[in-house]
């Protein structure tokens, strides 16, 4: 075990692999085509493929073919035992040291949530306004935006009124508004477009859970202003099934793995009517 401990850690100790790791960690369980990743990293194509190949090499990465792409996620179960190998012979698991593997707080009466995108003008507002909505007491509700566009997109706005939200509480908000000192820990972080979770953040305060609950751009939808709206309310409708199926976790009677599984599955859900 050992050996293989330290081939982990040999391929993990380049800034580029490791990465490339964070990478598809942010990802998972996502298989991201490898043309998306090496514009991701900014890197050439023989060398992403270097990089891909030594993390398979390690065991921490998987490959797939889809038609012509090939496609890459983490291998969960040998990041896990390498994280669970370095912390159980470093710290045998003293919960002062390991604070990030303790279960979410069973005392708290209130859980911040963070959605991210990347314009902050469709998607992550529709999560926000929908858990704003069926929160009851137990969250707050937050979104950001990488790049955030000056306003919110109107067909957005108008999913949202005919639902029957409150839309004067809602604009587009900067992720670095959420990473000042003064800025609430957050014990949920969820990225809803892929560009958002391809893009490397500073760590959150208070080692939030974090999934990734990526949708297509509803903002990108082609076609008649019918098909246009169509799009709209099918990202609107995935998302509050998602936040149905979130709000419903006992969410301080799991720990904090089986926790993690159970927003990782609620981000592979499909919106009704798309097969992608």
């Amino acid at each position: 075990m050992e050996s293989v401990i330290s081939h982990r850690l040999s391929a993990l100790g380049h800034p580029q692999r490791l990465a490339l790791f964070r990478l598809l960690m942010r990802r998972y369980p996502d298989r991201v085509p490898a043309t998306e990743l090496a514009q991701a990293l900014g890197l050439k194509p023989n060398t992403l493929s270097s990089y891909v190949n030594a993390l398979m090499q390690a065991g921490l990465a998987t490959q797939e073919r889809v038609g012509t792409s090939l496609r890459y996620a983490i291998d969960l179960d040998a990041a896990r035992e390498t994280m669970d190998y370095l912390l159980n012979d470093c710290c045998k698991g003293r919960p002062d040291i390991c604070a990030p593997l303790k279960n979410i707080s069973q005392t708290k009466r209130k859980f911040n949530v963070l959605f991210l995108c990347t314009g902050n003008s469709a998607r992550s507002i529709f999560a926000e306004a929908i858990l704003r909505e069926i929160a009851d007491d137990r969250f707050v509700a937050y979104s950001a935006g990488t790049n955030p566009r000056s306003g919110l997109n109107p067909l957005a706005l108008d999913v949202l009124k005919q639902k029957g939200h409150d839309v004067s509480v809602l604009r587009s908000k900067n992720i670095s508004e959420f990473q000042r000192a003064d800025a609430p820990d957050f014990d949920f972080v969820f990225t809803v477009c892929n560009q958002a979770a391809n893009e490397e953040c500073s760590t959150w305060q208070g080692k939030p859970i974090s999934a990734h609950w990526g949708l297509p751009d509803p903002v990108k939808a082609e076609g008649s202003d019918a098909e246009k709206s169509l799009s709209f309310h099918q990202t609107y409708g995935a998302l509050l099934n998602r936040m149905i199926a979130f709000t419903a976790l006992p969410l301080t009677s799991l720990d904090r793995i089986s926790l993690q599984k159970h927003v990782d599955q609620i981000g592979q859900s499909k919106p009704e009517g798309k097969s992608t």
